[in-house]
């Protein structure tokens, strides 16, 4: 085919693209179906967005890794369980205030925690121990145990942090005795922060999950210028607290000048006696009446048909008394710190020293 014909049926070809255009457009105006949505364009980070790592996301629908964030910061803060920490950040209340999230755990999710954990049995838990100056010439020391249910929880650092925080408030209120009431104590008391020691407790629930109990509070005090107080943690729990599954605190008043360099060290080490040594009173002349009247009794019986004379009689129940005070009393007892074993008084004597009182508490197992 030569050009001129190609030519010639170019005005035909025209037509036929033409009318063929007309059809389809007539057919998709005709078409029930709507045109497709235009999407909205999204407006691309600034400069400055870009270097403060922002992003522009929607108020209404916070990203998966803000929402993230927001748990992470609040288990971090409370240690409630993560599922809680989302909980109380959907609450409509919160509307993911985080701050507002933390007043939201302290009212439903402490209070549904404890009431699940009530009445479970507590065999575990520490000990702790603080000695401080109160401020008024003396020194105080204090002995806090707080039960859990099982020793994994006690052996966290939310427990043992609680424990030193019971430990410490108790030795700053200074007053020597034990705390006949503790809920009480727990209410008034408030930690470095000023927080209430019975909210800390309702925040150590939730987080571990299970019973926890302060079983006793107990605080002794110098009772002279001349008396220091030492004190010893067995099983110790946590570098950063002072408890653990047993402690003890003992007062020694110095009676010479040679006492005033060895009373840090003879105090620590009878305080590691006494923890090891359990004694319940601090000398013979401590011992309530009725429990001497009940062991002579007891040796009485021993001795009933033993046809002895009664002076004879008299001694071998005095030298068995005797026998029962060095099992008994402080001052009594083998020091089973000390080489040789003496006994605790004599140690003392040499060393310019005389212990006052002593307090000693621990876990059952210990």
């Amino acid at each position: 085919m030569n050009i001129s014909a190609m030519a010639s049926r170019m005005p035909a070809l025209s037509r036929i693209t033409a009318a063929a255009t007309a059809r389809l457009t007539g057919r998709a105006a005709s078409s029930s179906f709507p045109p497709p949505p235009c999407r909205a364009a999204v407006q691309p980070p600034t400069f400055a967005d870009r270097r403060r790592g922002l992003r522009r996301y929607s108020a209404s629908s916070p990203s998966p890794a803000s929402v993230a964030q927001l748990v992470k910061q609040l288990r971090a803060s409370t240690g409630a369980p993560m599922m809680e920490c989302k909980k109380a950040l959907s609450s409509p209340e919160v509307d993911g205030d985080v701050d507002k999230a933390r007043e939201w755990l302290r009212k439903h999710g402490s209070a549904k925690a404890t009431s699940k954990v009530a009445g479970r049995e507590a065999p575990e838990g520490l000990v702790g121990i603080k000695i401080a100056e109160t401020g008024e010439g003396t020194t105080a020391g204090s002995l806090a145990k707080v039960a859990s249910e099982t020793d994994f929880a006690s052996r966290s650092e939310v427990f043992s942090d609680f424990v030193q925080e019971v430990a410490d408030a108790a030795a700053a209120a200074g007053k020597a005795g034990a705390v006949e009431d503790v809920a009480g104590f727990l209410s008034s008391a408030t930690n470095g922060e000023g927080k209430p020691l019975s909210e800390r407790l309702n925040d150590a629930i939730l987080a571990i999950r299970e019973n926890l109990q302060v079983d006793s509070v107990s605080v002794l005090e110098t009772s002279s210028p001349d008396s220091i107080l030492a004190g010893y943690v067995h099983g110790r729990a946590s570098p950063g607290a002072t408890c653990g599954t047993a402690a003890s605190l003992v007062e020694l008043e110095i009676t010479s000048d040679e006492g005033k360099d060895a009373a840090k060290e003879a105090g620590k080490k009878l305080a590691m006696h006494v923890v090891a040594a359990k004694p319940l009173y601090l000398n013979p002349e401590s011992v309530p009446d009725d429990v001497v009247q009940k062991e002579k009794e007891i040796l009485m019986e021993k001795m009933a048909n033993t046809n002895k004379p009664p002076e004879i009689l008299e001694k071998i129940i005095a030298g068995q008394l005797r026998k029962f005070y060095e099992g008994i009393c402080l001052t009594e007892q083998a020091h089973m710190v000390e080489e040789g074993n003496p006994k605790v008084s004599k140690v003392l004597k040499e060393s310019g020293l005389e212990v006052r009182a002593f307090l000693l508490n621990g876990m059952k197992k210990s």
